[in-house]
């Protein structure tokens, strides 16, 4: 679900559980209550499904890589330091 669509449904239930003499003003009340709840996803930082989505690929991305640097640095340090044959 998109942003512009939770906050479109948010908007709408605050605005149908409001008395009847506030909702004729629906022009002016729509768009305050759309404003709030927009400020409110703000002050959460919150990001959308796509930005989260190419963060997870960045991480297993840099994952892999630092898996496969730890292991060319264990090769090294073993082809450096072989073990010692037991005596």
């Amino acid at each position: 679900m998109s942003l512009s669509h939770t906050i479109e449904e948010l908007s709408h239930r605050i605005e149908q559980s409001l008395p009847e003499g506030i909702r004729q003003t629906k022009g002016e009340l729509d768009k305050t209550i759309r404003q709030a709840v927009m400020n409110a996803f703000q002050k959460m930082e919150l990001v959308t499904r796509d930005e989260f989505d190419i963060q997870t690929q960045v991480l297993a991305r840099t994952r892999a890589k630092l898996e496969m640097l730890e292991q060319r640095v264990a090769d090294i340090e073993a082809r450096l330091d072989p073990p010692k044959p037991a005596e």
